[in-house]
């Protein structure tokens, strides 16, 4: 008879719902093969009342919602071996963890793949010119112009510059191969760039921003870059809204009405109810829409159930987060 070992196991999130989604259609069942999970599910609320039955607790799975720890709670894990985040960013949580030992893995490049996917779509859409011709053929007698003297490059032999070079800047120049396009990319910090900001603007038909989460990048994207922007050429951000010089890019879409801008993130995060972004024709909104939703997220689920059966045969982790 074979005894298989179960090692104990608890589930972290103050976003349940979110969590069960992440491992839904068979997932955590999966999981529940190898673990013994604590029948609660741990929140920031309920933890300390419940740590006296958490000390054998081995492994932590987790998603969106994972909070942090105080020291005298992870005292209280005397058995904890790893967490599992099936999310992106750590920070907010992880370095209490790390000091201690227990290692971090995170599914953030899954989180990445959703992103770089709605940037394909809407890079090659901008190459076409659909945002553009979308608004300007609002009658009958529009087609015959813009059917014959459509302004948009195409598909083809034309330069998109991607301002970033992490993950998701990283799976989209891979999703963008198959295409033949001039794809730059422009490093986050300006001593690891080949090409300035200014030349990219100025250069591609279409910028996507993918720059990091840092202070060093705040309304780094201004007037200036947007009023170098060629004819007709579209700005992508899917980035963080605060990265952007949104007052900035505003009053130089006034101006420039064969602009586009593509924004999936706003600073603030919804637009105030008076702000421009919602009226100008130019601007196409979408409510932060870009990262994992719905189906999307199992991908991050899968990520984390194939690392911990890498850790359960003592394999290399692939996804761990080294600070």
């Amino acid at each position: 008879m074979v005894c298989t070992m179960k090692y104990s196991a608890a589930c972290f999130t103050n976003q349940p719902e979110k969590f069960n989604q992440v491992f839904s259609a068979g997932r955590l069942h999966t999981l529940s093969s190898h673990c013994d999970f604590h029948p609660l599910t741990i929140t920031a609320e309920n933890i300390d009342a419940q740590l006296s039955h958490l000390k054998s607790v081995e492994v932590i799975f987790s998603s969106w919602g994972m909070f942090p720890l105080s020291a005298k709670q992870l005292d209280a894990l005397p058995n904890l071996k790893i967490l599992f985040y099936a999310a992106g960013k750590t920070d907010a949580f992880a370095d209490g963890f790390i000091r201690r030992g227990i290692p971090v893995v995170s599914a953030w490049r899954a989180n990445a793949i959703p992103v770089a996917e709605f940037c394909l779509a809407q890079i090659l859409l901008a190459c076409k010119g659909y945002f553009r011709n979308h608004r300007d053929y609002g009658a009958p007698d529009k087609f015959e112009h813009l059917h014959h003297h459509h302004p948009a490059p195409g598909v083809y032999e034309e330069r998109v510059a991607l301002i970033g070079a992490g993950a998701i800047s990283q799976t989209l120049t891979q999703l963008l191969r198959p295409f033949a396009l001039d794809v730059i990319t422009l490093p986050s910090r300006k001593e690891n760039r080949t090409t300035t900001l200014e030349s990219a603007f100025e250069t591609a038909f279409v910028i996507s921003n993918h720059l990091p989460n840092r202070d060093d990048n705040k309304q780094i994207l201004n007037g200036d870059l947007f009023t170098r922007m060629r004819p007709g050429a579209v700005f992508i951000n899917t980035g963080r809204g605060m990265q952007v010089n949104e007052a900035e890019l505003v009053e130089v879409l006034q101006q420039r009405p064969d602009l586009t801008a593509l924004l999936d993130v706003t600073y603030p995060e919804p637009p105030c109810s008076d702000s421009p972004l919602y009226r100008l024709p130019n601007i196409h909104l979408s409510s932060h829409i870009a990262g994992a939703l719905n189906n999307e997220t199992r991908r991050l689920g899968d990520l984390v159930i194939s690392e911990f059966l890498r850790w359960t045969r003592s394999e290399p982790l692939q996804h761990q987060v080294i600070t």
